[in-house]
């Protein structure tokens, strides 16, 4: 069995090596592939954009100055085995214990070239003092579903209630999420559709920071943050097949003051998400594909002709939404994805809300994005429905208000690159374009479509662009 162990984890070593490789690659490549094809690459664009996290070996000492002192704990002093076959799910719940009642500064270390299995767990606050986590090893999850037999079926590592939590130290946190995947009816109509965990769960935490982590093969979301408040996260990786279901990169709901910064995903579905009463948002330097792009969803609007100017563009990057399922109220507000990279994915930037709902989503900007073979761009879908059933039309809607769209470049796999689709009763108002430069893969013009979409738009060229 330990033989076994060992394989897993020389290969996982391989594997991971292999991958910051390939994805240091994809990222220099698109760099220049994005200079030759003419993207203006500024201060505040793409030259900044991603510093790949490299793992870092040893284990941290002792600190004690005359101002402070930190209680260094590694997780093998607890019992753990970190041989991949061992459950060492009781020695993370022993030094948690310990380092977030320590009356002073507390490390827990998860060290290098070491393999931790490690069931569904909390990871509760709130803490004493300020704890962080350096995770320079592995962290696995049970590879069989049953294991949640009795438990919360959407947690995996859930920290709860936790102040001024950090987690860092260039290793990774592996999901082991193929046999969920084979039972999801997204991979098989004849499977029940159930839930499946994420992978990371912060929910009510404060003053959080991540740094220089790797996330595989999440069950289904990879990371989550749910009504937190100062968050930092910045050179992480996420890493799933492309035809993995349901697998958001990041997401965030019900948070405020999120900061995203030099991000790496490929998932199969959204690179990042955000949704219900979340506002505050920043996302810069990312590069995302293949998957669903970046999306915020809201719910629902009506259609018309428009007198924007748009282009087509290819990538996947996030969503805002969706919103207002079953008649709720949501709110997005405040939200900056500035600088971004996206390929070969689904979607580029989109705010989708459902029918019937009511809320907003307001003050919303895209802007310096790059993206090739994208098949639907630049997206905002108040009629969306996730449903095997007909949605019913319904007047009631969540508003968008305030939504910009500036310096977005590149190609779209479809004619069709942009669609706005808003409601009757309440029509997208202030839609601002500024320099979208969006072409069909084979460099023709694309085309757009907009209905009940209000605003204007700046710095374009009728002869090589779309037009409304």
């Amino acid at each position: 069995m330990r033989s076994s162990s060992s394989s897993y984890a020389f290969s996982c070593s391989l594997k991971c090596s292999f991958l910051h490789i390939l994805y240091s690659s994809i990222y220099n490549l698109l760099l220049s592939t994005a200079t030759v094809n003419g993207f203006t690459v500024t201060e505040n664009g793409f030259s900044q954009l991603i510093e790949l996290p490299v793992p870092r070996n040893g284990l941290y000492s002792n600190t004690s100055t005359r101002w402070s002192r930190t209680a260094v704990l590694s997780i093998d002093d607890f019992g753990a085995k970190g041989d991949g076959f061992s459950d060492d799910t009781k020695s993370f719940q022993d030094v948690w214990k310990v380092a977030c009642s320590s009356p002073s500064r507390a490390k827990i270390v998860i060290p290098v070239d070491k393999f931790y299995l490690v069931r569904p767990t909390d990871f509760t606050g709130p803490c004493r003092s300020k704890v962080t986590l350096s995770v320079s090893g592995f962290i696995v999850a049970p590879r069989d579903p049953e294991v949640w037999d009795g438990l919360n079926i959407r947690k995996w590592l859930y920290f709860h209630q936790v102040k001024h939590l950090k987690i860092e130290g260039g290793g990774i946190i592996d999901g082991m999420g193929w046999e969920w995947w084979s039972r999801s009816c997204k991979k098989n109509d004849s499977n029940p559709c159930t839930q499946a965990p994420a992978a990371v769960t912060f929910h009510r935490c404060k003053n959080l920071k991540l740094r220089n982590i790797t996330l595989f093969n999440g069950q289904q979301l990879h990371m989550a943050f749910t009504h937190c408040n100062r968050v930092a996260a910045s050179h992480v990786t996420v890493i799933a097949p492309a035809d993995s279901p349901n697998m958001d990169g990041i997401h965030i709901s019900a948070s405020t003051r999120v900061e995203l910064k030099d991000i790496i995903i490929t998932t199969g579905d959204d690179c990042i998400s955000v949704v219900s009463n979340s506002s505050r948002i920043s996302v810069k330097n990312v590069v995302c594909g293949p998957g669903n792009g970046i999306r915020y969803h809201i719910f629902p609007l009506d259609l018309e002709p428009c007198s924007c100017k748009l282009v087509a563009n290819n990538g996947g990057f996030g969503s805002i939404g969706s919103l207002g399922k079953y008649n709720s109220s949501a709110s997005v507000q405040d939200v900056i994805v500035s600088g971004a990279a996206l390929f070969d994915s689904e979607n580029g930037v989109r705010i989708k809300t459902w029918q019937g709902g009511s809320g907003f989503a307001r003050n919303i900007t895209f802007e310096n994005i790059w993206m090739r073979n994208v098949s639907n761009p630049i997206v905002i879908d108040q009629y969306y429905c996730a449903s095997p059933e007909t949605c019913g039309n319904q007047t009631a809607a969540v508003s968008i208000d305030r939504i910009y769209f500036r310096n977005i470049k590149g190609t779209s796999a479809t004619e069709k690159a942009i669609r706005f689709a808003c409601s009757d009763s309440y029509p997208c108002k202030r839609l601002y374009l500024e320099n979208i430069q969006l072409t069909t893969s084979s460099g023709i013009a694309a085309k757009s479509f907009c209905w009940k979409a209000y605003g204007t738009s700046t710095g374009w060229r009728r002869d090589d662009y779309a037009v409304f």
